[in-house]
């Protein structure tokens, strides 16, 4: 989904509680947008996969995010503070 949106994946980390996505993303296109159309796909797979999530759950995903800019750190910062986060 993000390949489709030309916003590559640098890092992900699934953990319980919350997701950690590294992504590029055109401002043009707009990270609000993008975010949105990940919960909503991930969603949809996720309940299609297990069918029991669509009665446990009203929602799979929250409505709020975090987003932040690298801004002048290297991607590998980056991606290690993302695959540190499993174990803070």
């Amino acid at each position: 989904m993000c390949a489709e949106r030309d916003a590559p994946i640098a890092e992900l980390e699934a953990m319980p509680g919350h997701v950690s996505l590294l992504v590029t993303c055109d401002p043009q296109y707009g990270i609000h947008r993008l975010v949105t159309q990940i919960k909503s796909r991930t969603s949809r797979l996720l309940r299609a996969e297990f069918p029991s999530l669509r009665s446990r759950l009203p929602t799979l995903w929250t409505n709020s995010y975090f987003v932040a800019t690298v801004g002048g750190a290297t991607l590998e910062v980056v991606q290690r503070y993302v695959e540190n986060q499993r174990n803070a």
